[in-house]
């Protein structure tokens, strides 16, 4: 071992560990206001850096630390895969790392802080996005996501989607390093101005907003029927708990993620239970269903039943990587073997669309039903939303990960959702936590993991035809972060090139000097 690697490891430990500093933001831990400055220690350790390079070491060792404790629940469907998840995605944080050594390193100047406010928010969420992308597991833990108790904060939600929560985060975190390591006056009002807007935007433009259009309301009644020993035990519990809204003014009744393992296309007399409690309630029922079909595969539906009987089904496209499929079975089958992965893979379905439900006084009722895993894709809801779906229901299954941040985490998700939609959500979890959201991502009601029961929300629904921001323009924060990361490349690839050539035709044979900073 050298010298130098020898000094550097204690550094990349510590880097590590500030990477794991950020996940105390999200529910579980709850710290949701540490969000504002969680990134500050791992921007120290990795401005320190002797080097780009180390700083970019540091940077892939801080994002692995993130993903390792953002997702250590997953230690039992995937076991010995999720180090290797945490160095995958690990590694799309060192270009943040190097950027940071690069652009926070001493001195600061003002043209550095300006760049580091633009470059350093680009950078992270370029790899957001990139971790996004469903093939490669999907977007949990996205930093915006932190901040779904605060309406105010949604506000930007509402223009941006998470993207533009996650990027004020990063961008305050960077001024607060500013404001903390600069020396010069100019760049700390400069970094007190940036960390001031990225405070009050969001609550601004929640003021200026004001609640989105809504027209009428809907009574939901969700339904969480707890831990029960079996899968007909856990029909019998749905049952029971459905029969007693019986005589209440509900207008749809949603039961979790695998309420019922009968495929219903089939199983005439489950299906004929289920068209008596819809008769008997007066409302709509939403059931999920987690079934053999028979092409002989499995798949999961969103089945929404009236008291004649089924009258449209949603299947769940975006499975949950080793969850419900193994990516690459043939290489990584073996996975199943040594964790609680998926024995075989579910069937995905081939398109998302509406689920054309009615109230009680037989309106229109177009609900955007997604499942599961599903509620943490922005585009998703946001295609819903733009579809005419007037209300957002999630039907969720986390019983496997019961004890630990997950459930909270995902329940979380909805409030996000709801700001970006300008749409009410709910979510029925077979095991908690079962929650519902206004359109601006308040919480109107919550049942916790350690019950059963059922809760009872009216919910103002969204005008027809109203849309958010973010609803009309999509993606637009994100695109802009990579289009921003593309540049920020291409500068620093030009200016490397530079010093080469200054460093005159022997350079090659010397070790690469780092670019002047600027």
């Amino acid at each position: 071992m050298t010298l130098r690697s020898a000094l550097g490891r204690p550094a990349r430990y510590a880097s590590l560990a500030a990477g794991a500093v950020p996940v105390l933001a999200f529910p579980g831990a709850g710290l949701g206001a540490l969000a504002w400055v969680a990134l500050v220690p791992a921007l120290l350790v990795l401005r320190s850096s002797p080097n780009g390079r180390e700083a970019a070491v540091r940077g892939w060792w801080s994002g692995a630390g993130f993903i390792l404790v953002a997702m250590y629940w997953l230690t039992p469907s995937i076991g010995p895969a999720l180090p290797l998840l945490a160095v995958v995605f690990g590694a799309l944080q060192a270009p943040f790392g190097y950027a940071a050594h690069r652009l926070l390193g001493p001195p600061v100047t003002l043209r550095r802080a300006a760049g580091a406010l633009v470059v350093l928010p680009a950078l992270w969420l370029t790899a957001e996005f990139a971790r996004s992308w469903h093939a490669l597991g999907g977007p949990w833990a996205l930093y915006g996501a932190s901040q779904w108790e605060h309406p105010a904060v949604l506000g930007l939600a509402s223009v941006g989607g998470v993207w533009l929560v996650s990027a004020a985060l990063v961008a305050a975190n960077t001024a607060v390093v500013l404001l903390c390591t600069a020396s010069a006056l100019r760049v700390r009002v400069a970094a007190g101005a940036m960390a001031a807007l990225c405070l009050l935007t969001g609550p601004l433009l929640f003021a200026l907003q004001a609640a989105p259009p809504v027209s009428g309301e809907a009574t939901v009644a969700l339904v969480q029927a707890g831990q029960t020993p079996d899968e007909n035990a856990r029909l019998a519990a749905n049952v029971r708990l459905t029969r007693s809204l019986a005589g209440r003014p509900v207008d749809l009744v949603v039961w979790g993620e695998s309420s019922t393992t009968a495929d219903l296309d089939r199983e005439g007399a489950t299906l004929d239970r289920l068209r008596a409690l819809s008769a008997a309630t007066g409302a709509r029922l939403l059931a999920g269903e987690d079934a053999r079909k028979a092409d002989g595969r499995i798949s999961k539906d969103a089945v929404l039943i009236g008291p004649d009987g089924i009258e449209s089904r949603y299947r769940k496209i975006r499975l949950v990587p080793f969850g419900e499929y193994i990516p690459m079975r043939s290489a990584l089958g073996w996975i199943a073997g040594v964790s609680a992965a998926a024995g075989e893979n579910r069937a995905p379905g081939a398109a998302f669309h509406l689920l054309p439900a009615v109230d009680r006084s037989g309106r229109p009722l177009p609900v955007g039903a997604l499942i599961c895993f599903e509620s943490a894709f922005p585009d998703m809801s946001r295609a819903a939303a733009a579809d005419g779906a007037r209300l957002l229901v999630y039907q969720s299954s986390t019983s496997t990960f019961q004890s630990t941040w997950a459930p909270a985490q995902h329940a979380s998700l909805g409030a996000i959702r709801a700001a970006e939609t300008g749409r009410p959500v709910v979510q029925a979890a077979l095991t908690g936590e079962s929650v519902a959201y206004d359109p601006q991502g308040r919480r109107l009601a919550r049942m916790t993991t350690d019950g059963s029961g059922t809760a009872t929300v009216r919910l103002p629904l969204a005008a027809p035809g109203a849309r958010t921001w973010y609803v009309r323009l999509g993606d637009w924060v994100p695109y802009t972060a990579v289009a921003v990361t593309a540049g920020a490349a291409a500068v620093a690839l030009r200016s490397r090139a530079r010093t080469r050539r200054a460093a005159g035709p022997d350079s090659a044979s010397r070790p690469a000097a780092e670019p002047a900073r600027r």
